[in-house]
């Protein structure tokens, strides 16, 4: 029996990668150990595989062992709701983060069945931000952790059902209803559908940054930032993002340095001089980074001054990706109406193209992308679903 979750995997397997990145999207605690690098560790593995090296194997508190086990299998042992108690529902949010929560919570106490379907965990992107010090009425700050699980329990307060770790292969009309796909082969039937899907981070498409990613190339300084202890992180992006992220990797890392492909950082005032005064980091701005060095750990990084053109080589441990973000909004694409960027364009009630879908928070064109402006778009696409309701389904 252990106290805690132990992964036993390698830095080049697929599979390890997808369940601890599982674990990371639902901040779920675990120990990982290289089972290259332990030789006791692989032993064990040996043992309980039966011989065989297979791996991720992963011992859980109650005594179980999971050897490479799905995203469902994963859910399960950690009691993880996935499939919902109904077939049919008034409304179907799809995001359980802070814009489809508020909206879930609202429709809700209007008396509406509402269920929440995320394909990860509940609070979406906040959940994995260290801090959030602009979010009305927490004048001291929020942990991102702590406003989601808030959020989650406010939501479950008024009767809305919400699945994890489920993710919507498509959405489809019958007649008056829509049919909403979920990727465990079922389906919901519903009146109105909210698409709150969020944005992810941009990735840098150069070379090796595919090879390294989860070894040492991270979009996520909460939850990969402790694999730095004592160690030199490089941070790409000088917007907000980047600038807060990077402040928080130094609770970890000996030295961060931020590096911006423009001439100037675009992170407010208030983080730039937080920075500032930070004795070990850094900021280099018109740097283009080309491209990664390494197959199974980083090797080297190649950036290029924009200025002079001088292509050079900086070495560091680890690269945490902060470029800005993309909508998750690709299983709509071809069913709702976007812009060039993939953002999905709605009129005034928020409603999209189609009748009876509508679109809130960072997946919609021209938001804000800041997560009190999200719940206020919650709220506000809420009553609209309520508008639409009365008028084609009283």
């Amino acid at each position: 029996m252990t106290d805690e979750i132990i992964v036993y995997s390698t830095v080049w397997c697929p599979d390890c990668k997808r369940a601890k990145k599982f674990f990371n999207d639902h901040r779920i605690q675990y120990q990982n150990i290289d089972i290259e690098k332990d030789a006791e560790a692989m032993a064990y593995v040996e043992k309980v595989n039966n011989g065989m090296r297979v791996i991720p194997t992963i011992v859980f508190p109650d005594g179980n062992i999971l050897t490479e086990p799905s995203n469902v299998e994963l859910a399960k042992q950690l009691g993880i709701k996935t499939t919902a108690d109904q077939k049919s529902y008034d409304v179907i949010v799809i995001g359980a983060g802070p814009s489809g929560l508020t909206a879930a919570l609202y429709s809700s106490r209007e008396g509406q069945d509402v269920l929440v379907i995320e394909k990860s965990s509940v609070g979406g992107q906040i959940g994995l931000t260290q801090m959030l010090e602009n979010y009305p009425g927490f004048d001291e700050g929020i942990s991102g952790d702590e406003l989601a699980e808030r959020l989650g329990n406010q939501a479950k307060k008024f009767g809305v059902e919400i699945l994890q770790a489920q993710a919507v292969e498509k959405i489809h009309q019958e007649g008056m209803y829509w049919l909403v796909d979920t990727a465990d082969g079922s389906t919901y039937t519903t009146k109105a559908v909210l698409l709150a899907t969020g944005a992810r981070y941009r990735r840098l498409n150069i070379p090796g940054e595919e090879q390294l990613t989860g070894i040492n190339v991270h979009y996520c300084a909460t939850c990969d930032g402790a694999f730095y202890k004592g160690k030199k992180v490089l941070v790409i992006g000088g917007g907000n993002s980047g600038f807060e992220e990077g402040l928080f990797l130094t609770r970890f890392a000996d030295q961060v340095d931020i590096v911006e492909f423009l001439p100037k950082v675009k992170a407010s005032q208030f983080l730039q001089d937080k920075v500032e005064s930070m004795k070990n980091m850094n900021v280099t701005v018109n740097h283009a980074v080309k491209a990664l060095k390494g197959k199974n750990q980083l090797e080297g990084i190649v950036v290029v001054d924009r200025e002079t053109g001088e292509e050079k080589e900086w070495d560091y441990d680890g690269v945490f990706v902060f470029i800005g973000l993309m909508p998750n909004s690709d299983f709509v694409k071809d069913l709702v109406e976007v812009n060039d960027y993939g953002f999905i364009a709605t009129d005034k009630t928020l409603m999209t193209n189609k009748p009876g879908i509508f679109a809130s928070g960072d997946v919609r064109a021209e938001s804000t992308k800041q997560a009190a402006a999200a719940a206020g778009e919650g709220a506000t696409v809420a009553l609209m679903i309520r508008q639409y309701l009365e008028e084609n389904y009283s």
